[in-house]
């Protein structure tokens, strides 16, 4: 559930913060063994204020394993938070989140060749695919988002599915803004404005989710429409130098910040 904060009289939505685990994972599986373990950090960001917990089971297993999203979702239903799985439209992770029953299913592209999730899913060319895998998902009381580009004919594809979340790349916003591209990202940033007002008239909650930072998330936060961010790498990396919950408390001040002012 999202906090309100009253603002000259008026009530404001504050956006969740969903924190990604994928990459503690990832330091401990370049050693092997079992530390640092994912689920400890997933336990310390709860701990630390985190809204919720994102972790994607990817097909070649780089990150998270199954044994994790097994404790995972058991930490996260003892604690009553909500776990995000993310996955490919495969058969096996279909049947993997039916399994488990996680709260919330966002179905991501994926290609074993990258290095992260580098943009939004094909949900127009796809329907035929992943309509019955949100069916199926639905059925077992997963809320099933879809992460996309901020672009009208995905949006609308959406819409037409039983997905209840759209969740948008930031990527490109975050990388124009890497490369210095001002203008670039100004129209990235207004994309993602209008394709949160497009998505919210048509009934998708809207999420908002990578590459976003300290230097960038605010024009992201900002937006009204935002329910939810789901960061990770850069959490996870600036825990190394200021600890995670210090992290996790920066992260939430300047969204709730940016949506306040």
């Amino acid at each position: 559930m999202n906090s309100q904060i009253k603002i000259g009289g008026r009530l404001k939505t504050l956006p969740r913060l969903g924190v990604n685990i994928d990459h503690i994972a990832t330091v401990r599986n370049a050693r092997g063994g079992e530390h640092p373990d994912p689920v400890a950090g997933a336990w310390a960001a709860i701990q630390a204020g985190a809204d919720g917990i994102t972790a994607h089971l990817r097909e070649d297993r780089r990150h998270i394993r199954d044994d994790d999203l097994e404790r995972l979702q058991a930490l996260c239903s003892n604690e009553k938070i909500p776990l995000n799985m993310e996955m490919a439209a495969t058969d096996e992770m279909r049947d993997i989140a039916i399994r488990l029953k996680p709260y919330a299913v966002c179905i991501v592209p994926e290609k074993r060749e990258e290095r992260t999730t580098e943009g939004g899913l094909d949900v127009a060319g796809q329907l035929n695919r992943l309509v019955p895998i949100i069916t199926a998902l639905n059925e077992v009381g997963s809320r099933v988002s879809l992460f996309i580009e901020a672009v009208t004919h995905q949006i609308e594809a959406a819409a037409r599915t039983d997905a209840k979340v759209v969740e948008f790349h930031t990527g490109a916003y975050a990388h124009a803004l890497d490369r210095q591209d001002k203008a670039e990202a100004a129209v990235i940033l207004t994309a993602l404005k209008d394709g949160a007002k497009l998505a919210h008239a048509l009934g998708l909650e809207v999420h908002f989710g990578h590459g976003l930072t300290f230097d960038n998330v605010a024009p992201i936060a900002a937006i009204p429409e935002g329910m939810e961010l789901n960061i990770g790498h850069f959490i996870i990396g600036e825990a190394i130098f200021i600890g995670l919950e210090a992290a996790i408390g920066e992260m939430r001040f300047l969204a709730t910040e940016a949506r306040t002012t």
